[in-house]
């Protein structure tokens, strides 16, 4: 047997080269007959090829196979950290090779190449098919010669499959085992490709072309990954065996979700459209003169009608000072956010620069049949991209003074006409290999535009679709033009939950759908107040609250009977009290790459019956949510009555109903109480949830007063975390956390001394400190009488209860 030992941290200056003669039968499938080492990987040559594993971390590997004589030289879109390689031990045996890091065993068969990738103490957590793991395919696509690629894995009976991104009009399961998934990216659904497993391990695939997931494969006991095209199969293979483990692997790689500003976690208020100037100030005018809490307003599309489309200018017939409309916004502590497309009319000094530096596409818009052959520019050429982002910049975001981006139409959407995206010639290649990156590249070339030339202003980019990495550029994901009816509320919620089990971190959808038969649904109707109700419901509890759509649809609308409206105000009012607790999560996302709207499988992996339940999930640590997404009344003249929903209370935790106090064991499942002004909401016990003051806007107030909620049963802890809210000193290190410990059996509330200052933090706070017991801390509103209040100074203290 041969032994080596290949240590390199950091920077190597030698390369070492060892290369073994193998006697293998002739025409043994893709045998290895040498391999050679390399610094951070061993490279494999096959007598049909190349392989090559690149141990990046401990437990990230990433595997590239080809049939040609050399890999890609072109650098990965998605895959941006520079590896500093760790240590790794190479052995083999008569059998296979075996790689072994400090978390890994990585062992490759030497006659079919078969990857098995096993832990430390030789347990198998995930191996590919030993007959068709990796293949190259002479294919021709739209015309093209090309190849497609295809990896196939073993996937035990008792394995459930996460993520893939959001496809808005899937009405299938959360769990991809036992089915098939497009992932192409176009109008009305998106790709990601990554995919998580309770086995413990992630997968990310780096190809950009169109591909589809394959869950059924033999009986359910395999999974496949297929692109279109290609010349090497190229995955990432990430060990947990947590999921927030994988997920920080992902992002280690991808790179970190900056943090949003915190008015980015209230109220969105959007609608297709507002027509003028005066509509915009009057929307503004009934939120603050009805003291109902929003963030944020939102200018869709069409504000240039009649110019065509890029022209970048607001109609001022319509718009008559757009600068004061946003300087009104902001005196009334509301943030700006309009919609700037990728595309571009002929006729607009706009498309004649693009056209004349060579930075348009030849993709137009919807099947160009009623647009003027409205056409997308090259997001794909970094000369292109800057110039869009100083079209953009200089006649919108500077000018008016716009503080948020929509980023709509970023397929590109180009309707039926995909073999033409297909074709396109982008400016690294043809379209077929860069079908699903279009948006990760546009945001990029914002994002890098926005912190260089709006420097004090955290970016915030709502995107149609994401690609894998397109966290690291501001941006989050929305579900796009869903239906206003029950069975598309349903389809989002497993939507949400896989897009950020994709590490996208920030999702959300149209709360009460887009469209109805692409007209505005009659809102006063009871059957579309419930559907609104429940939406609203399930928006408080995402990662982004944003009401979107055709029609009327605004809290102080007159579509709203008195009983709607004073739900829909109940739980505005709960997503701002609960802003620390938000907010907090959203710095944990950023400094610990961590996921808010949570599967089960995150929390309860242990727990098999969490597995498929399609309308479940945590927000943060806390709070166990399960929409209502069935319709529940029939009444036609009003919403009243009681019902239920039933909901699993997962093992190994016992817990709190949040409305009523009660305390129920984990393991059961419960009919929950569901009332048109109930969202059946759980809180585990052992959490401690910070709640804020009542306010109209996120930064009214400063977190001076703070209610903390314990639900005692179990220990537990919370990271609170502070920073300006709204600028990138946070990358300087000026942010300030302090850790919340419960010790239950010591009835202990431990509070630690706060780490780090920025200016204008508070020296001390008042801490209301409730033990949760029946209806002593439920519900929504302020606790009247605390068990006990602390004034806090940035010191240890403890608290007995």
């Amino acid at each position: 047997m041969l032994k080596t030992l290949f240590d390199f941290p950091g920077k190597v200056s030698a390369i070492v080269l060892l290369t073994i003669c193998l006697f293998m039968p002739v025409g043994t499938r893709a045998a290895i007959i040498s391999h050679k080492i390399k610094p951070g990987s061993v490279v494999f040559t096959l007598n049909k090829g190349l392989m090559a594993l690149t141990i990046c971390k401990a437990d990230i590997i990433e595997v590239k196979y080809t049939l040609f004589s050399s890999f890609s030289e072109k650098p990965s879109l998605v895959v941006i950290n520079k590896w500093n390689y760790p240590a790794f031990q190479l052995t083999e045996n008569k059998n296979e090779y075996i790689i072994t890091t400090a978390r890994l065993k990585v062992l490759v068969s030497k006659a079919t190449n078969a990857i098995t990738y096993a832990d430390l103490n030789g347990k198998q957590i995930t191996c590919e098919d030993k007959k068709d793991n990796k293949t190259i395919t002479p294919a021709k696509i739209a015309g093209i010669k090309t190849y497609t690629i295809s990896t196939r894995f073993d996937s035990p009976k008792n394995e459930a499959l996460y993520g893939l991104g959001c496809h808005p009009e899937d009405s299938l399961s959360i769990n991809y085992k036992g089915r098939n998934q497009d992932l192409a990216i176009r109008y009305m659904t998106g790709a990601v490709p990554v995919l998580l497993s309770t086995q413990g391990y992630g997968l990310m695939w780096d190809n950009y072309s169109a591909s589809k997931f394959y869950g059924a494969e033999a009986g359910d006991t395999k999974f496949k990954y297929v692109s279109e095209s290609g010349r090497q199969v190229d995955y990432y293979f990430f060990y947990g065996p947590d999921f927030d483990h994988i997920i920080s692997l992902y992002r280690q790689a991808t790179g970190k979700a900056p943090m949003f500003a915190k008015w980015a976690f209230g109220l969105f208020q959007s609608q297709d459209r507002y027509m003028s100037q005066d509509e915009v100030l009057s929307v503004k005018n009934n939120y603050r003169n009805n003291h109902i809490p929003v963030d944020v307003i939102v200018q869709d599309w069409y504000y240039w009608n009649p110019s065509p489309i890029g022209v970048h200018v607001m109609n001022p017939a319509r718009y008559p000072n757009a600068k004061k409309m946003v300087d009104e916004l902001h005196q009334a502590h509301i943030e700006g956010m309009i919609s700037i497309w990728p595309v571009f009319g002929k006729g607009t000094k706009n498309f004649d620069a693009l056209k004349k530096m060579g930075g348009l596409t030849n993709i137009t818009w919807d099947n160009a049949v009623s647009h003027t052959f409205d056409t997308y520019y090259d997001a794909h050429n970094p000369k292109a991209r800057e110039l869009y982002w100083d079209q953009a910049r200089d006649s919108l975001i500077k000018r008016y003074g716009w503080d948020a981006w929509w980023v709509d139409q970023c397929e590109p959407d180009n309707g039926t006409l995909l073999n033409e995206r297909r074709k396109a010639d982008f400016w690294p290649g043809k379209g077929i290999d860069y079908f699903n990156t279009y948006a990760l590249e546009h945001s990029k070339g914002i994002y890098q535009g926005w912190r260089r030339d709006v420097p004090g202003k955290r970016a915030f980019f709502l995107i149609r679709q994401s690609f894998a990495g397109e966290q690291r550029n501001a941006a989050a994901l929305w579900s796009s033009d869903i239906f206003c009816g029950f069975g598309a509320f349903k389809n989002q919620v497993p939507q949400g939950i896989n897009a950020c089990a994709s590490g996208i971190p920030y999702w959300t959808s149209d709360i009460g759908g887009y469209q109805y038969h692409w007209k505005a649904p009659d809102w006063s109707r009871p059957e579309f107040r419930e559907l609104f109700t429940r939406w609203f419901q399930f928006g408080t509890f995402c990662p982004l609250m944003r009401i979107h759509g055709k029609g009327e649809r605004a809290l102080f609308s007159k579509n709203w009977d008195p009983v709607t409206k004073n739900i829909l105000l109940k739980f505005d009012h709960l997503r701002y009290r609960l802003l620390p607790y938000i907010y907090s999560l959203a710095g944990k996302t950023t400094m610990d790459n961590y996921t808010m709207m949570r599967a089960l499988t995150f929390d309860f992996r242990d727990d098999a019956r969490v597995y498929s339940i399609p309308d479940q999930y945590m927000f943060g640590p806390a709070f166990l949510v399960n929409p209502v997404t069935e319709q529940l009344y029939t009444s036609t003249d009003h919403l009243s009555g009681e019902t239920t929903r039933k909901v699993y209370l997962p093992k190994s935790a016992a817990w709190y109903n949040f409305w009523t106090g009660e305390i129920l064991k984990g393991g059961q499942t419960v009919k929950a109480a569901a009332s048109i002004d109930i969202l059946p909401l759980y809180v585990r016990a052992g959490s401690i949830i910070p709640m804020g003051p009542q306010v109209e806007y996120a930064t009214e107030k400063p977190n001076e007063v703070i209610e903390l909620r314990i639900y005692a049963g179990a220990s537990g802890e919370f990271k609170f975390y502070e920073d300006q809210n709204d600028n990138y000193n946070y990358e300087k290190g000026q942010y300030a956390t302090f850790n919340l410990r419960w010790d239950d059996r010591q009835r202990t509330l431990s509070i630690s001394d706060t780490k780090g200052q920025f200016p204008g933090m508070l020296k001390q706070r008042t801490f209301n400190i409730v033990l949760v017991k029946a209806a002593h801390g439920s519900n929504v509103g302020v606790t009247t009488q605390a068990d006990k209040t602390v004034v806090y100074q940035g010191k240890a203290m403890a608290i007995k209860l």
